[in-house]
């Protein structure tokens, strides 16, 4: 018993069950706002609208079918309570939290995956710096493997960290473009 237990404790410390626990409750909350969304904005709106084009003012309300009527004392009012009908207006409804929880959920999808790819895009290029550096004996061949190895473990859902970089780097490179510049001046001028 106290193995199933420590693999259960192992299984839900486990970091993409804890992010899928967030995952649930922030949806679940996100859900709420977005049928708040609909049914005290969007769908008065709807019903407006369609008040306005049918012209009987009771828009989503009075999409329903009467499957089984069911009437009250007086046998003149309809009594929807107790009558069997199919809700129109609700699955209209329905379909609309539908439309705008997938294309929310698509654009955060998107930008997190551009994130990322601007992520291994930077990564890309720390590399290529490095391989400049070394070529241009700046750096040791030691230094650049230790610098690709930091990039490399920099996780991919986040941006590479930078590699310190010291003044006199700074200034060597500063040095290397004003003489670049200097060149393609002179290359101009003649």
């Amino acid at each position: 018993m106290k193995k199933f237990f420590k693999e259960f404790k192992e299984f839900i410390t486990r970091g993409n069950v804890l992010d899928m626990a967030v995952g649930v409750i922030v949806g679940g909350a996100f859900t709420a706002i977005i049928t708040a969304l609909t049914g005290q904005i969007l769908q008065p709106l709807i019903n407006w609208l369609l008040a306005v084009i049918a012209g009987d003012g009771a828009g989503l309300e009075s999409a329903v079918t009467i499957l089984k009527p069911a009437y009250d004392e007086t046998g003149k009012v309809l009594d929807l309570a107790n009558s069997i009908y199919i809700d129109w207006g609700a699955f209209i409804s329905a379909i609309i939290n539908f439309l705008l929880v997938a294309f929310i959920l698509f654009v955060i999808v998107k930008t997190i995956n551009s994130v990322r790819a601007g992520g291994k895009k930077l990564a890309e290029k720390q590399k290529k710096a490095i391989e400049k550096k070394l070529k241009k004996g700046e750096i040791t061949p030691e230094e650049a493997e230790q610098a690709k190895a930091e990039v490399e473990e920099a996780p991919a859902e986040t941006a590479p960290v930078v590699a310190a970089v010291t003044t006199e780097q700074l200034l060597a490179e500063i040095r290397d473009l004003l003489k670049a510049q200097g060149a393609d001046n002179k290359n101009d001028k003649e």
